[in-house]
């Protein structure tokens, strides 16, 4: 079955993306990615190292024919520093489609939805792809589709926490609203929380802590592989209707 993620028309096999953080080496790195099937990695430029020859570079690991890099803005508390970040990002590898996060507090890390929106219809107008990190507010989400954004991507939780989909009714209706892919961003911490994810018809999901801090980070990059394709499965499939009362399984007349 042919199921492919379009985003600005960058054609994915995989609906698995996954971050280029909090993993011990670049090798360590690179084997998850494998183990995921991941087609798309997300790259903080503030952080990852692209450019210093003198010290191990992220594209030597991660070949970037391979994979299709998505830099980011983790770490920008402004719509001015993202902006800049991103405009570096363009000059330093060309890249036009970006994954645009604008943070509001350290302790949170949450998204500051006015500076996100300020700062992605500027981006826009300067032509980039945006992909853009938000609450799991559908109000917000429209606005920011309306505003020209290529993809929807709600948080299931606070950035780190593993703390799953905690708010599975506003991801529905931002999945039934919008015409972009929705994309769950951060708080994944296992398989099923990437699998209750699809099932609720997202597009994709996007970690990097839940499989970089697991125990065995390849094992665990594996086991996101399946659990997005058994989610997005059971979405395609969908599920049977939930009733208050039993239904046997075998018709109950002509019993002998």
């Amino acid at each position: 079955m042919s199921d492919i993620l379009e985003v600005a028309g960058r054609k994915l096999n995989s609906r698995l993306i996954i971050g280029t953080g909090k993993y011990e080496t670049y090798e360590q790195n690179a084997k998850a990615a494998e183990a995921a099937g991941a087609e798309m990695v997300t790259v903080a430029v503030r952080r990852v190292n692209l450019t210093d020859k003198d010290k191990p570079l992220l594209v030597d690991y991660l070949d970037p024919e391979k994979y299709l890099y998505l830099p980011n803005t983790a770490g920008c508390f402004t719509a001015e520093d993202a902006i800049r970040t991103l405009r570096l990002a363009r000059e330093a590898g060309g890249w036009e489609l970006v994954k645009l996060e604008v943070l509001s507090d350290q302790k949170t890390l949450y998204p500051d939805m006015e500076e996100t929106l300020r700062a992605a219809k500027l981006l826009i107008k300067e032509g980039f792809d945006v992909m853009v990190y938000c609450s799991d507010d559908p109000v917000y989400a429209r606005k920011l589709e309306d505003a020209g954004c290529c993809a929807i991507m709600p948080l299931g939780s606070l950035i780190g926490s593993g703390l799953g989909i905690m708010n599975p009714v506003n991801i529905r209706l931002i999945v039934e609203q919008s015409s972009v892919p929705v994309i769950v961003d951060a708080g994944v911490g296992t398989a099923s929380d990437a699998a209750s994810a699809m099932e609720l018809g997202c597009d994709g999901v996007l970690m990097n802590t839940a499989i970089a801090e697991a125990k065995d980070p390849i094992l665990m990059a594996s086991a996101m592989k399946h659990a997005v394709i058994a989610g997005r499965e059971a979405y395609l499939a969908g599920r049977m209707p939930k009733k208050r009362y039993a239904d046997p399984s075998s018709p109950l007349a002509g019993l002998i």
